[in-house]
């Protein structure tokens, strides 16, 4: 174990040294094994966290493009003292970046309201006219998940590493910071644009 690889696991996660140098240890010195098992670690942290109220965070705007593009987010956390931490504002400077990049109209899939859900159902099936039953249900599968990515902020890939989701970036600070955080909502306005 390097401190080259140690170096090159936290610049892709984000996490601490000492968590680098268990997860190295255990991957048997693959980076990219390494990276697995902490975002393993990230994602059950997670979970136990998330049952705990955020009721502090921040509210962040970001204008984009000249003042073409606006928006406003509200991320929460537990404590003031996070909500302060220079890696907490930049993850909610990153969301609302994301989000006038992207133009999600949800931030989770359970917000997608039932109608709106039917409705681009129906439009696929009426877009598989024809196609056996058993490919059209993969095919339908496929096209719902393909429009969650579009449709809601925590299915999209980050704009600065497509590699993750926001979701994913999401469990890696709570991972790093120890506390339950939550994007609660934004909204986005663009000049020009129908209300």
């Amino acid at each position: 174990m390097t401190t080259d690889a140690i170096k090159k696991l936290r610049d892709k996660t984000n996490a601490g040294i000492v968590a680098c140098q268990k997860a190295l240890k255990e991957s048997g010195g693959d980076v990219d094994k390494a990276v697995e098992i902490l975002r393993k670690q990230g994602v059950a942290l997670a979970s136990k966290k998330a049952g705990r109220a955020a009721k502090e965070g921040r509210v962040e705007s970001y204008i984009h493009q000249g003042g073409k593009i606006g928006v406003l987010v509200e991320i929460n956390c537990e404590s003031d003292f996070v909500a302060r931490n220079d890696d907490f504002k930049t993850f909610v400077k990153d969301v609302a970046m994301q989000i006038a990049a992207t133009n999600p109209m949800y931030v989770n899939k359970i917000d997608v309201p039932a109608t709106a859900l039917a409705k681009e159902t129906e439009i696929i099936k009426a877009q598989l006219t024809g196609k056996p039953a058993i490919a059209a249900e993969k095919i339908i599968e496929g096209k719902l998940n393909k429009f969650y990515e579009d449709a809601c902020l925590m299915e999209q890939p980050f704009v600065k590493d497509q590699s993750l989701k926001i979701k994913d970036v999401l469990t890696s600070m709570i991972a790093k910071i120890g506390e339950n955080i939550v994007i609660r909502r934004f909204v986005r306005f663009q000049a020009g644009e129908e209300a």
